[in-house]
C-alpha cells in the first residue's frame, strides 16, 4: 500500500491524497460505507460504484466469522468474490463489538470470551485469531485487534486497557508478519490508538503506535458518547504525533460536520453507520440541512431530496412521493434514502478534497457546517 499527499491546506492541517492498493486508488479525504455483513444493507454493489462512487467499503471481522464463516468466504475465493466487489475492503477486527457485547463477554490477557448474540454460543477471539480470520476474509486493510473503552472510563481502567490494546497489537503484529495473504494480493494491517479521554494516554498511546512504523495507523475508542470537544482535542493531540506521510484513520465517525472538522486536524478516512442508519429512520443529510422525512411539511412537496444532485438515482424521486413510501413502509423507502445519504456523504469528502486542493477548505468548512446542522 503507498500513500501520497497531493495537497495540503494552509489554513487548516487538511490535506488530500491518494492510496494505493491492488484493487485500486482510494481518493482521500475519503467516507467508507460500513457493509458489516458483505453488504451496504439496500444498496447494489453496482449503485456503490456507480451512484455513490465508493472506493472501499467496510466489512467486520466479528460478524462474517459468526455468519456466514470464514470458511465459506475461502471457500470463495475471499470476500471480494463473494460479494462481487473489485475494490478495496477494510474489516473491522471486532474489537468495537466487544465494547459492545459488554453483557456477554470476557476480557483476559490472552483475549476475549464472548457469546454470540445470535445463538449464544461461545467463542474465543485473540489477537493471533483475529489476523488468521481477517487473512481469511481477505480485505485489503484489516485492523488490529484492540479495546474500546466506553465513555466515559475511569482513568485506571482507561491505562490498563491500552496497555493490554498494545500488547495484542505486537502479538497482531508478529502473527500478520508470520503468514502470508491467501489470495494473491497484499494486505496491511493497521494498529489502533486508544487511551479514552486522557491526554497523557493519547499522547503515549500515539507515540506506541507511531513507533510500530505501520503503514496507515488509525485512531480508535472515540465517538462513543464523548463531548465532540473532547473528540476533537484527542484527535488533534494524535494527529499532532501520528507520522504525517502515513494515512490516518478516525474509527466510527461520524456526522457530516464532524467529518469536516476532522479533515481540518489531519484525518483521512472516515467510516460511520448513522448515514446508512439513519436514513433507514427516515433522517436525510442534504447540502441545505437535514429532512427528517416522515414529516407532515413534505407530503406535498415535489421537489427532489437534493436539487444539487442533478441525473442522480437519488434525485428521480420527490420528497412528497420518499414520504409516503416510508408511511406505507415500503422496502423501496430505505433503499432510495440510503442511496442519498451515502452518496451525500462521497459528495461531501470530494468537495472537501476539492477545497483542499483550491487551499479555500478552511474558510469553506465554516461557511457550510452551520448549514449541515440546520434542521430543515
Amino acid at each position: 500500500m503507498q500513500f501520497e499527499i497531493t495537497h495540503t491546506d494552509k489554513q487548516s492541517n487538511a490535506r488530500s491524497g491518494t492510496i494505493q492498493t491492488e484493487h485500486g486508488i482510494i481518493q482521500t479525504p475519503i467516507f467508507m460505507p460500513v457493509g458489516t455483513l458483505g453488504t451496504v444493507k439496500g444498496i447494489h454493489q453496482a449503485e456503490l460504484k456507480e451512484s455513490i462512487n465508493a472506493d472501499i467499503i467496510l466489512g467486520n471481522t466479528y460478524h462474517l466469522y459468526l455468519r456466514p464463516k470464514t470458511d465459506i468466504i475461502h471457500g470463495a475465493g475471499g470476500l471480494h468474490k463473494f460479494i462481487h466487489w473489485d475494490r478495496p475492503i477494510l474489516t473491522d477486527s471486532g474489537g468495537y463489538q466487544v465494547y459492545s457485547l459488554s453483557g456477554q463477554r470476557k476480557i483476559v490477557e490472552e483475549g476475549v470470551h464472548f457469546r454470540s448474540h445470535i445463538d449464544g454460543s461461545k467463542h474465543f477471539f485473540t489477537p493471533e485469531s483475529i489476523m488468521d480470520i481477517q487473512r481469511e476474509i481477505g480485505a485489503d486493510i484489516i485492523m488490529a485487534f484492540d479495546e474500546c473503552t466506553p465513555y466515559p472510563c475511569d482513568y485506571r481502567y482507561a491505562k490498563k486497557s491500552m496497555g493490554l490494546t498494545h500488547r495484542w497489537v505486537d502479538r497482531c503484529f508478529e502473527r500478520f508478519n508470520t503468514t502470508e495473504p491467501l489470495y494473491g494480493y497484499e494486505q496491511t494491517l493497521a494498529p489502533i490508538v486508544q487511551g479514552s479521554t486522557y491526554k497523557d494516554l493519547r499522547q503515549a498511546s500515539s507515540e506506541y503506535i507511531a513507533s510500530k512504523d505501520a503503514a496507515i495507523n488509525a485512531i480508535g475508542g472515540l465517538s462513543v458518547g464523548e463531548p465532540h470537544e473532547d473528540m476533537y482535542a484527542m484527535t488533534d493531540l494524535c494527529c499532532s504525533i501520528l507520522p504525517k506521510e502515513k494515512p490516518r484513520y478516525l474509527m466510527g465517525v461520524g456526522l457530516p460536520e464532524n467529518i469536516l472538522e476532522c479533515i481540518a486536524l489531519g484525518i483521512d478516512m472516515f467510516d460511520c453507520v448513522l448515514p446508512s442508519r439513519n436514513a433507514r429512520h427516515g433522517l436525510l443529510y442534504t447540502f441545505e440541512g437535514v429532512i427528517h422525512i416522515k414529516n407532515r411539511k413534505w407530503a406535498d412537496d415535489y421537489t427532489p431530496v437534493d436539487a444539487s444532485f442533478e441525473n442522480h438515482t437519488s434525485s428521480f424521486y420527490s420528497k412528497a412521493y420518499l414520504r409516503h413510501l416510508f408511511h406505507v413502509k415500503e422496502l423501496l423507502a430505505a433503499q432510495i434514502a440510503t442511496l442519498h445519504n451515502l452518496t451525500f456523504y462521497l459528495k461531501l469528502v470530494r468537495l472537501a478534497k476539492q477545497k483542499i486542493e483550491e487551499g479555500t477548505f478552511g474558510s469553506w468548512k465554516d461557511k457550510i457546517i452551520p448549514q449541515l446542522r440546520t434542521k430543515l
